[in-house]
Order: C-alpha cells, then sequence, then structure tokens
C-alpha cells in the first residue's frame, strides 16, 4: 500500500492501490415537488445562458423533466395578453412567478463532494451547491472513490437523492495495482476506468511518455479529461502539452505560466523551497505570472493562439486562491458562523498537514505579490474568452476557507472582475460548462427539448451577482434600514422543484447539530474571544 498525498481538492496517487476513506452518503430525498406531467413557469425574465440578453416576460412549459416550450407573452409594463399563454389544464401545475428572473442550472467545473478530513457529510455538500443553483458537477478526482461517487451519480440521474447530477473524473492511476510507468500500462489503466463507468480523468503529471499516452488514449475513447499540472511534473510537461495531447480543460493555472516562459525554463524557486511545505508552494506561485511572457507578447499570443486553436477549456478556479490576496476576507466571510461546519472549520485553521492550511506565517508582502499575480492571471483568461475561448466557472470548495455553493457564486464575481460582462460570466457557468462536459444538448441553456434545469430568483442577477448568495446582498429600504435581497428562491433540476432557502435552513440545521454535539464554535485563529 503506497502513501496517498492530499493536495488541493486532490488526491496525488503514486498509481498504486489506495485506500479512501468516505464520507457519510446521502439520505434519501425528501424535499422537492415533481416532475409534473405539465409545469408552466409564468411571467419570468428570462436569462437563456447563450450570451442572449434577458427577455420577459416568458412563459416555460416543462412536460415531465423536458423543456417543451419557451413563450414570449408580451412587454415590459403592460397587461399580458392572456390569448398569448400557454393553456393549463386542471393537470397542469403553474407557477406564477412574474417579476422572477430565471437562468440555467449552473454547471461547476471542479467539486469535490468533501472528504473525511473536511468530516463533510454528502448532504452537507449537496444542499448548499442546489441552495445556490448548481445542478451539475464534476467530480475532479473522485476523493471518495470511483464506486461510492458512481453510486450517487447513479441516484442523483434517478432523484433519489437531493443533488446535482454527476460526473465522476478518477484521479489518473486510483485502483491501479503497479505502478504506471510506460504508455502501454497507461493505455491499459484508461480503458479499465472507462469499462468501471468513470466519466473521465483527472490528472496531475506523470512522465511525457505517460501523460501522452494516457490523454492521448483517453480521448480516443470518448472521455473527458482535467488537468491541475503540479509543480512536481510542470517542468518536463506544461499545458501546451496537455493541449496537444486532447486535455478538455485545464484546472487553476499551474502549466500555464511555465508554458509562456522565454528566458527560463524552470520557475524560479527559491533554494530552500520544499513542495511538501505548503507556505512555500503557495508563496511562490504567487510570483510565477511575473515570471511568463508580457501579456500580447508575441510568445503570449502564440500560446494563447494554439490553445484557441486547439477548441482547449480554461477553467481558472480563480476563487480558491483568493485568500492568498486577502486572508482576513476569506477568514471572515459572514456565512462562516452559520454554515460552515466546526470539522471543516478545523481544517481551513493554520495547520502544517491539512492541505491549504498554510497560513504558517502570511504577510502583506505575499499578499501584494498574489494581487499582481491574480492581474496578469486574469487578463490571460479575459483575452482567451475575447478571442473566443471556452471559461468555464469551478469553485474547488471545501479548501482555503472557501464553502462549498457560496465559492461557486463568488467564482462569478471574480470572472467578473477578470473583465467578463455578466452575460458572459453566466455563460461560463452554464453553456460553456456544458459544451466542456459533452453535455450541451441536455444543459447548459433554456431551450425546447433540453432539461427543465433552473436557477430562479426575485432579484436581477446581472445587475449584482451578489444576489446570488444564499446570504443575499444588502439594501436600505424605505425605512432607512439596512434588508436582505435575493438569494436563490427555487432550484429546478431536472423537472424537480427544490425550495432553495429550504435547504440553505437545512444546512444550517446540520451545521447546528454539529456544534451542538462537539461544543463547538467558530473562532478565528489565535482569537479565542
Amino acid at each position: 500500500m503506497l502513501k496517498k498525498i492530499t493536495l488541493l481538492g486532490l488526491a496525488v496517487f503514486s498509481f498504486a492501490v489506495v485506500a479512501v476513506s468516505q464520507i457519510m452518503p446521502s439520505p434519501n430525498r425528501a424535499e422537492g415537488d415533481g416532475p409534473y406531467d405539465r409545469l408552466i413557469i409564468r411571467g419570468v425574465t428570462l436569462i437563456d445562458g447563450t450570451g442572449a440578453p434577458p427577455i420577459g416576460p416568458v412563459d416555460i412549459v416543462v412536460e415531465k423533466n423536458r423543456i417543451t416550450q419557451v413563450q414570449i407573452v408580451g412587454y415590459p409594463g403592460l397587461d399580458i395578453n392572456e390569448n398569448r399563454r400557454p393553456k393549463a389544464d386542471d393537470k397542469t401545475k403553474v407557477m406564477d412567478l412574474e417579476g422572477h428572473y430565471l437562468l440555467p442550472g449552473f454547471v461547476d467545473m471542479h467539486g469535490h463532494i468533501g472528504g473525511n478530513g473536511q468530516g463533510t457529510p454528502a448532504e452537507y455538500v449537496f444542499k448548499l451547491w442546489m441552495a445556490h443553483g448548481i445542478t451539475t458537477v464534476r467530480d475532479p478526482s473522485a476523493g471518495n472513490g470511483l464506486n461510492w461517487v458512481l453510486d450517487h451519480k447513479k441516484k442523483s440521474a434517478a432523484n433519489q437523492i437531493t443533488a446535482p447530477r454527476i460526473l465522476a473524473y478518477t484521479a489518473f492511476g486510483q485502483g491501479a495495482t503497479s505502478p504506471i510507468t510506460n504508455a502501454e500500462q497507461a493505455k491499459a489503466w484508461v480503458n479499465e476506468n472507462k469499462a468501471k463507468g468513470a466519466d473521465g480523468i483527472k490528472f496531475f503529471g506523470a512522465k511525457p511518455e505517460v501523460m501522452q499516452a494516457a490523454i492521448s488514449e483517453n480521448k480516443r475513447i470518448g472521455l473527458g479529461s482535467a488537468m491541475h499540472h503540479q509543480q512536481m511534473d510542470v517542468a518536463r510537461w506544461n499545458v501546451l502539452h496537455s493541449a496537444r495531447a486532447g486535455l478538455t480543460s485545464m484546472e487553476h493555472w499551474y502549466g500555464l505560466p511555465e508554458a509562456l516562459f522565454t528566458d527560463r525554463t524552470i520557475q524560479d524557486f527559491r533554494l530552500d523551497y520544499n513542495y511538501q511545505n505548503e507556505q512555500h508552494r503557495f508563496s511562490e506561485a504567487g510570483n510565477l505570472w511575473k515570471q511568463a511572457a508580457a501579456p500580447y507578447s508575441e510568445h503570449w499570443n502564440k500560446v494563447m493562439n494554439e490553445l484557441l486553436e486547439l477548441d482547449f477549456t480554461l477553467d481558472p478556479t480563480l476563487n480558491i486562491y483568493e485568500a492568498n490576496r486577502d486572508l482576513m476576507r476569506a477568514r471572515t466571510q459572514e456565512w462562516h458562523d452559520v454554515y460552515t461546519l466546526p470539522s471543516l472549520w478545523r481544517f481551513y485553521a493554520p495547520n502544517r498537514q491539512s492541505h491549504g492550511s498554510y497560513w504558517f506565517d502570511w504577510t502583506t508582502e505575499q499578499e501584494v505579490q498574489w494581487r499582481e499575480n491574480y492581474r496578469l492571471w486574469m487578463t490571460f483568461v479575459n483575452e482567451y474568452k475575447n478571442r473566443g475561448g471556452r471559461v468555464t466557472a469551478g469553485s474547488d470548495s471545501g479548501f482555503i476557507y472557501q464553502l462549498y455553493g457560496f465559492a461557486y457564486i463568488r467564482e462569478l464575481e471574480m470572472l467578473r472582475e477578470a473583465g467578463f460582462h455578466p452575460l458572459e460570466v453566466i455563460r461560463s457557468a452554464t453553456m460553456y460548462g456544458a459544451e466542456a462536459l459533452g453535455m450541451d444538448k441536455e444543459i447548459g441553456t433554456v431551450e425546447v427539448g433540453k432539461l427543465a434545469d433552473f436557477v430562479i430568483l426575485e432579484e436581477n442577477p446581472l445587475q449584482n451577482l451578489k444576489v446570488l448568495y444564499g446570504t443575499g446582498a444588502i439594501r436600505i429600504n424605505d425605512k432607512n434600514e439596512p434588508v436582505r435581497v435575493g438569494g436563490v428562491k427555487y432550484t429546478v433540476k431536472d423537472g424537480i422543484v427544490y425550495d432553495a432557502k429550504k435547504m440553505l435552513q437545512d444546512v444550517k440545521t446540520i451545521v447546528d447539530q454539529h456544534k451542538a454535539r462537539e461544543n463547538a464554535r467558530i473562532t478565528q485563529p489565535g482569537l479565542d474571544w
């Protein structure tokens, strides 16, 4: 039995059998209404996910779990002409949601379902996702074991549990009975992975012969792929190598600056660097983008254009590193007190062992470096989008003070910061995610024939993405008092209508129970007031 090393939402395996510690499975579904033989959602303003501007009022007809009609029924400020509306009979469920906004269900392209180290029951994770409108999740590395993930995938598809639909991307080498050291062994494992029912593979790095064989074979047999180009192998295999071999998407940003080097071939590591020391790892990463070619330079353009030609997908997970540029903000986000489990809070705390808990001595200097890192990184991501490239939304929650669901909305805000128009943000969260998963014929946009996956809320998310947070956004009312507005109202998945706010209340109950059982509360490190 070889050692498993846990790294930012992933497990790096030494290509041998590894024992997987599983979280508490999800209970049978006890919430959600439908699917209905026929459902009409009336009077909404539609943001369809394609990049088209909002339009409304619109009536949407769903039969079982499929959209069968999208009908414009009037004009803003005028009474709706009832003759234009789809007709309801006594067997039709009608939801009158005039003034609400309706979007496609969100796709989280980097959604770990938690782990034993975080102490997160599956119900807790799933309901946080669903309460924020996330109806499809790609689980990169199947950290609870492929069979566990496939079991929950099957139950979610049958709507036996309250959960997004799940795609299982196994960590490369997971379950192998011997080290994978050559192309023949790599291809054999890839085909075994498909036979077991996996949807794809998450790669981390290996020698070029193995990477080339595994990625290209995985593409040949029709599975998806993702890769975190970890520092231990990136000097010999960067993003360009992966894209040429047929990788679907790069995760985070590792491997991209290395492809952009012009005056070096290896990152300028401090000379006492140790990858197992995570403060070294993340501090040094904050200096990486400034070692790459300058934005819009000849080499920068050359790399970008080649990735575009290869139809490569960027899944930047901007939010997961935000604590590096502003630790206090990430640590004191308002939802931690109510929705973060005490076990997860302990996992976040400064610690030399728990991954992503590397705040041994985080300084102003490091935060300033990371802000510049973000500026350069976001410049590439935004320009990639501008040139027609596919950029998706992934959260990588459960690490570095980022909480499931909430962190996904923060990811949307950070895409906006990078320069995306809010409609481009929504497209990345919906249609582009579906395309990257090869599911765009089923999900990702609100169109006739597709699955009925919707996010419904009372506020306009284009004017303020914060209204998508479960805690909503702050506004002053007519009495000069601060109030909360927004939060997703309904999440519809597979034609089943879920009360998003009720799911958040369920999460709060789970957290309260854990706190009472453990006599625990959220306190800031070193400030047990």
